[in-house]
């Protein structure tokens, strides 16, 4: 038996009252007044903890037992005990208990506070916090709730290559993949990067399988230290067929939704530890998100908005709003928190600042592209149509400089192509807005990010 299963049992009201169970695990807490001790207790199970209870009397080696570092993995036989009138639904009475590995005296966790910071350099042993265990936890739910939506949608999940030979993006900031100094592109016979969108190998699939998506990681060399910002980040990107923009919109605010939803429901109690103490406005600010409309502007009018906040004393750090800039996450900010109060998407960008591969509007000035902005985080999303004439997009591709090493791109078009769309959420900056996390270095694994690789 594990303690999830004993705490589901409970929920579910099966009689646990008088139950011998046999557990292992490790250490949280551990404290006692002399005469009685109590042990908060975790197997990896569940995000909540078993309080493990030791007196003189109930135990031979009640001085040695007190004597039980945080983090030590022991296994507990004892009787599960129901106690209405405790802080704990129930507890177990400990009957016996065996070290199965010591702590060393330098274990840097232990009962208190540590700083974010801190926990970085540990990110080996940061799961063990309340805040990681539960924070895994989340990115758990919200990974298989990703997977589950398009299932149930009927999409293909296609795995896309990390080894690529396109930058897809045209910033020019991307990792080589090289195994010989000397002679760089030796292995492929051609340079070759880690990829920084599995977009464009996922539209083949959809020439031929309608509605697909791929999720997995990416990579960019930007060397920036924001905290939205990291070299190796997850991505979620679908491709629908027979879809213009309007129809990518609707799909991406009912997957935001959907998968707000589905960890409010199924990881609950670690939502309400993130409300508790991240971010109390957390519940409601996710539960009106899955109750709204997202709202709906055009760059355009993004740029009219930031231009009347300057004017009425809003003090930007870039206060040059202009037609055509690239918006900050600061004007983002703005727009999502102050202005709107919620989610909205800015449609409509200026060509020069967007992908080369994204639909030209009528006006030969913007392309049709989105992106939703939500409070916290700014960008969480960007999608759009795809160009699907060739001429143009040859046009495009040649001022891009990619013509010829993506000619299999425009195969994608010359054999019957369609009106397509797709878009990109970034997973981790979806977590962020989901936790209440305010760092990209706190809701990854093992975070990735230019300056220094401790593990």
């Amino acid at each position: 038996m594990t303690v999830k299963e004993i705490f589901d049992a409970f929920r579910n009201d099966y009689v646990i009252d008088e139950t011998e169970v046999v557990l292992q695990g490790w250490v949280r807490t551990n404290r006692d007044n002399g005469s009685i001790g109590f042990i908060e207790f975790n197997d990896g199970s569940s995000f909540n903890n078993l309080q493990i209870v030791y007196s003189k009397e109930s135990v031979d080696d009640f001085d040695k037992i007190t004597k039980i570092g945080t983090g030590t993995t022991i296994e507990v036989e004892g009787l599960l005990i129901e106690t209405p009138d405790g802080k704990q639904p129930f507890e177990l009475q400990l009957d016996n208990l065996t070290i199965l590995g010591e702590v060393d005296s330098s274990y840097p966790l232990q009962k208190k506070r540590h700083s974010f910071e801190f926990l970085r350099e540990i990110a080996h042993l940061r799961p063990r916090a309340n805040t990681f265990n539960a924070l895994y936890r989340v990115r758990s739910e919200l990974a298989f709730a990703i997977h589950k939506f398009f299932h149930e949608k009927d999409f293909l999940y296609i795995h896309t290559p990390i080894f690529t030979g396109n930058d897809a993006e045209g910033a020019g900031q991307t990792f080589s993949v090289v195994t010989d100094d000397k002679n760089p592109n030796d292995f492929f016979g051609k340079k070759v990067i880690l990829t920084v969108t599995g977009q464009l190998h996922v539209e083949a699939f959809a020439m031929s399988h309608r509605s697909v998506y791929t999720f997995g990681p990416t990579f960019r060399a930007e060397r920036s230290n924001t905290k939205t910002h990291a070299a190796e980040f997850w991505m979620v990107e679908p491709e629908v067929a027979f879809a213009d923009l309007k129809d990518i919109m609707e799909l991406i605010e009912e997957c935001i939704k959907y998968c707000i939803e589905y960890v409010l429901d199924h990881a609950a109690d670690e939502m309400q530890f993130f409300n508790n103490f991240i971010d109390k406005s957390l519940h409601e600010r996710l539960t009106k998100i899955i109750n709204s409309t997202f709202a709906r502007i055009t760059y355009t009018e993004a740029i009219g908005i930031l231009e009347n906040a300057v004017k009425n004393g809003v003090d930007f750090a870039n206060k040059n709003i202009v037609w055509g800039m690239d918006l900050q996450t600061e004007h983002e900010r703005y727009i999502t928190d102050v202005h709107i109060k919620g989610p909205v998407f800015v449609t409509d960008y200026p060509k020069e600042i967007k992908a080369f591969y994204m639909r030209i509007n009528e006006d030969g000035k913007t392309v049709a592209a989105c992106d939703l902005l939500v409070p916290t985080v700014g960008e969480l999303v960007g999608g759009s149509q795809r160009e699907e004439r060739v001429e143009v997009l040859l046009e495009k591709m040649k001022e891009a400089g990619n013509a010829e090493e993506l000619d299999w791109y425009l195969d994608l078009r010359r054999y019957g192509g369609c009106v397509h769309s797709g878009f990109g959420i970034g997973f981790d900056r979806l977590l962020m807005y989901v936790t209440g996390m305010q760092n990209i270095r706190d809701v990854q694994p093992f975070a990735r990010t230019s300056g220094s690789i401790l593990f």
